[in-house]
């Protein structure tokens, strides 16, 4: 009897397997139900804006030059300093030229010479004169004569002492002191004590012996693609975010857009500047790096859906919208503003619509009735 039964049960046992492999791999086969994500819209601040990368660097920025070349013999400042207009910057030892200190040297002994030979002519005059034989005409002559040679007298001894010091005791005036022209905070200062420097003459700018800058009015400066320069105006609201300061914004309003382009890498940029207004207590460094916000338009408190919902047929919009549970119908919408991610419905659409979301499984199509 067993012996009998054993071959039922085997039979039994690999058809029973064979008929689950079936039902397995049946099951494996059917598609899996998809369910879609979906979403109400919501009630959002929408802002279209143009980004602009550049730095914050101050309004007025001013180099200060040398007024004659030679060796830096002793600084007055710092960087970080703050000074007044006129505030003395530096001192510079002269290293005289030898063409024009000959030159002047010559010229004095020349006056010299021209000056000790009219003062005899006068002092002869003077005696003729008082002897009845020369005319008053002819001894204004000499006196005047006399009083010139002394004045290129004068005039060659303190061009000498400019060419050899850079300053005349006649006229007062030290050309070898460098003066800030301006009052605010000294930036950088480029030059070290017993460095040498060339002043500024209509061929050569100078060496810069300091920058000087009022750190209390400071601008965006930055550049933006042609494709989005043609949506700016002057006057437009700007959000600025520096780098160095964490989330901390400035705001600001756009004041110059450049009329003319300059090619960066093969793309056309504009140049934009805007004024930012400052914060109390936080000190803006020249030359942050800062991305600014340019707010083109802006809706707030609107109701708004996930631009990834909208399907667009040409100039028409329209959205998914479930009827019921997992079954969605499309309907047409009216849209507004965009700021690429999100975008304002105008018509078609309330609060308690639920859309189905972009997030819909690769290849998939969803049950829409049209």
């Amino acid at each position: 009897m067993i012996r009998r039964l054993v071959p039922v049960l085997v039979t039994l046992l690999v058809l029973g397997a064979f008929a689950w492999t079936l039902y397995y791999l049946y099951q494996k086969s059917k598609p899996r139900p998809i369910v879609y994500q979906t979403a109400v819209p919501e009630v959002r601040d929408i802002v279209k804006k143009t980004v602009a990368a550049g730095a914050l660097v101050p309004r007025k920025e001013v180099t200060i030059k040398p007024r004659v070349s030679g060796v830096v013999d002793k600084l007055y400042v710092t960087p970080g300093q703050h000074v007044q207009a006129h505030a003395l910057l530096a001192r510079i030892r002269i290293i005289p030229n030898v063409v024009q200190l000959n030159q002047a040297e010559a010229a004095l002994r020349s006056a010299e010479l021209n000056g000790s030979n009219a003062l005899r002519e006068f002092e002869r005059a003077t005696q003729l004169r008082n002897q009845g034989l020369l005319s008053d005409a002819d001894f204004a002559k000499l006196e005047l004569e006399a009083q010139l040679r002394q004045e290129e007298r004068e005039a060659a001894e303190a061009n000498l002492q400019l060419v050899r010091a850079g300053a005349s005791k006649r006229t007062g005036r030290v050309s070898n002191l460098v003066y800030s022209t301006v009052a605010g905070m000294v930036l950088e200062v480029p030059v070290k004590e017993g460095g040498s420097v060339i002043e500024a003459n209509n061929f050569n700018e100078g060496t810069t012996i300091a920058s000087v800058a009022d750190m209390s009015d400071m601008i965006f400066q930055g550049r933006v693609d042609e494709s989005e320069v043609g949506s700016l105006r002057e006057g437009m609201p700007v959000s600025i975010l520096v780098g160095a300061l964490g989330e901390q914004r400035f705001e600001g309003a756009l004041e110059y857009i450049a009329p003319k382009g300059q090619d960066k890498d093969g793309t056309i940029e504009f140049e934009v500047r805007a004024a930012v207004k400052l914060k109390d207590g936080v000190f803006i460094r020249a030359n942050y790096s800062a991305n600014a916000d340019i707010i083109v338009s802006r809706r707030d408190r609107v109701l708004s859906v996930n631009e990834g919902c909208v399907h667009y047929d040409g100039s028409r919009a329209s959205v998914d919208v479930e009827i019921r549970s997992q079954e969605f119908e499309r309907r047409p919408v009216e849209l507004g503003l965009s700021d690429g991610i999100w975008v304002e419905v105008k018509k078609g659409l309330d609060k308690t619509t639920r859309v189905r979301q972009p997030d819909t499984p690769a290849g998939a199509s969803p049950p829409v009735r049209k």
